[in-house]
């Protein structure tokens, strides 16, 4: 018991110290963190009337562009290329998406929205509409905007190697 009292002491002596920005950056990040679980945990409920998952939404929502291959959309929404080959390849088997030529690239089909997938979009949408005009009626377009903008210059920041760090 000792030990390990020596060794939470030693952790706390050698914590390095944040700034205060470094706090609040820190806050925003676990925030965020916790934002992003309570959205997948809404969207999955919106999207299940349909029978989809948030995941399966977001292939469905970029196959509605029906110019992108997997290895884009993956990129687009910030996953692995083999998670979304996953989703891909069984809401093909489900005929949701199709796989068309691509021609830029010869392998890497690209994945369109067939009708059926269209119309399951199409029941998610109607009652994302609502949730987010219901949440969205709580803050101003001028806060809302802010806040995105913060979130979008924290991810060029972070896909750009930025760390911040020394």
């Amino acid at each position: 018991m000792n030990e390990i009292q020596n060794r939470q002491h030693v952790v706390k002596r050698n914590r390095p110290k944040r700034t205060m920005e470094g706090d609040a950056f820190s806050a925003f990040a676990i925030t965020a963190l916790r934002l992003a679980g309570h959205l997948t945990a809404a969207g999955d409920q919106l999207a299940k009337p349909a029978g989809q998952t948030s995941a399966r939404w977001q292939v469905l929502a970029a196959a509605r562009r029906g110019d992108m291959s997997v290895a884009q959309i993956a990129r687009t929404l910030g996953l692995a290329r083999q998670g979304v080959q996953r989703l891909a390849d069984v809401l093909q088997g489900e005929g949701l998406i199709a796989y068309a030529d691509n021609p830029q690239h010869q392998r890497a089909k690209l994945v369109r929205l067939t009708t059926e997938g269209a119309d399951r979009l199409a029941v998610i949408e109607v009652s994302q509409a609502g949730w987010a005009n219901g949440l969205g009626a709580a803050f101003t377009s001028a806060e809302l905007d802010a806040a995105r903008a913060v979130m979008a210059r924290v991810m060029e920041m972070l896909e750009g190697g930025e760390t911040g760090g020394d």
